[in-house]
């Protein structure tokens, strides 16, 4: 890598999911700068292009009403948080209310164990907006029926393209569903909130955010659809100067600007000895790494998807399933302290030994016992600010 001039290196998000991700992504991105890559076309970094396109907004968000006394709790610790745990709620009250879009707790969060007690609570009231009886929405006191991307106008940042994108509706919504601007309008109406947002239609704020960001009206877009936001190679690449005011790039960082928990990681890159990393009683590690077919649980309702995935499948190394007297196809249970799971093996050489790859996300009803991979994950907070560690799970392997 030090000495290919053009080097580039592509950040995947799971890279992030683990109790010292902020530290590991700090540290690979202060690589190109060591390297002096970003002064070549193709060298660099990247994490993500998500805010490559400086939109305001003040109107999507609701930014110039904001409460700051409103509190605000880490999703990735939901289980905890209906769970009653107080290092999330403090002296505040029990969550007893929860409306969700857009997401499928149930399934995804970690320590989906606790999710699903918290879930259980006879005081819990649960409204979700969804397009499918997801396994979160089966647990809802009401369900709302939600549009797909073909029934409403929306506008869409990149993970990894330049591009800023309309997608307006092509189709009628079916039925009753409504979009989630539309029913967090109707709500507003209801509860007697007001904002200029709620009185104006998904197209228009879309219209009003482009122009006091400075970008071209929606019918000025290429084609209609997109809008190429990349600023050039001497921006993209930082040769005029990076994003502090000094303009250098900063290899020591202000954790204490990102989380309460800042002391625990050091000022400049190194290795955080803060992960799960086994012990003899689990001395695997696991990857519940995203399979071709699902987006996190999108899609994992769909016949061509399932087809194609099969079943729940650990990825292990043959001579880690030798040692355990397995054979590829075997039934084999994969457990920690939080619980264990089954699934079936598939020896896979090219790997490490000590890894094992479960790719999904699967609904829970597709394991034999009713509950997913993200038993096993931890609701543990990253470091300094919280979020998710999904790659950072040690386990222990048995015949089932």
């Amino acid at each position: 890598y030090g000495r290919t001039k053009r080097s580039f290196i592509r950040l995947g998000y799971g890279f992030s999911r683990s109790r010292n991700g902020a530290m590991q992504v700090f540290a690979v991105s202060c690589l190109p700068a060591v390297t002096g890559a970003w002064q070549y076309e193709g060298g660099g970094a990247l994490y993500n292009q998500h805010s490559l396109p400086r939109l305001d907004r003040t109107l999507i968000e609701g930014l110039d009403i904001v409460d700051p006394s409103t509190r605000v709790l880490d999703q990735s610790r939901i289980g905890p948080i209906l769970c009653g745990d107080s290092r999330d709620l403090g002296d505040g009250p029990p969550v007893t209310a929860l409306f969700i879009q857009n997401t499928n707790p149930l399934v995804v969060s970690p320590d989906s164990g606790r999710v699903r007690r918290g879930f259980a609570r006879e005081d819990l009231f649960v409204c979700v907006h969804e397009q499918f009886l997801t396994e979160t929405a089966a647990m809802a006191d009401i369900v709302l029926p939600a549009t797909t991307f073909l029934e409403h106008d929306d506008i869409y940042t990149a993970g990894a393209h330049t591009f800023l994108q309309i997608g307006r509706a092509v189709v009628t919504p079916y039925a009753e569903c409504r979009s989630n601007h539309a029913v967090q309008s109707a709500l507003a109406k209801r509860l007697g909130a007001s904002h200029p947002a709620f009185e104006m239609s998904a197209l228009e704020i879309i219209e009003h955010t482009l122009r006091v960001s400075g970008l071209p009206s929606p019918d000025r877009f290429e084609k209609g659809v997109w809008h190429d936001c990349w600023p050039g190679f001497e921006t993209g690449h930082f040769l005029d100067g990076f994003a502090h005011p000094d303009r250098k790039f900063h290899f020591r960082s202000d954790w204490s600007a990102f989380g309460p928990e800042h002391a625990k990681l050091p000022a400049f890159p190194d290795h955080v000895a803060a992960i799960d990393d086994g012990d003899p009683e689990r001395p695997f590690r696991l990857v519940p790494a995203p399979s071709r077919s699902f987006l996190n649980t999108t899609f994992n309702n769909l016949a061509s998807g399932i087809a194609r995935e099969g079943r729940p499948t650990a990825m292990i190394h043959p001579d880690a399933l030798a040692a355990l007297a397995l054979a590829d196809g075997d039934r084999v249970r994969i457990g920690n302290a939080q619980g264990s799971v089954v699934v079936h093996a598939r020896a896979v050489d090219g790997m490490q030994p000590r890894v094992v790859i479960v790719e999904g996300i699967w609904p829970n009803h597709a394991f034999e016992e009713g509950i997913g991979i993200n038993l096993l994950t931890s609701a543990d907070p990253g470091l300094p600010g919280g979020g998710a560690v999904f790659h950072d799970t040690s386990v222990w392997l048995r015949p089932a």
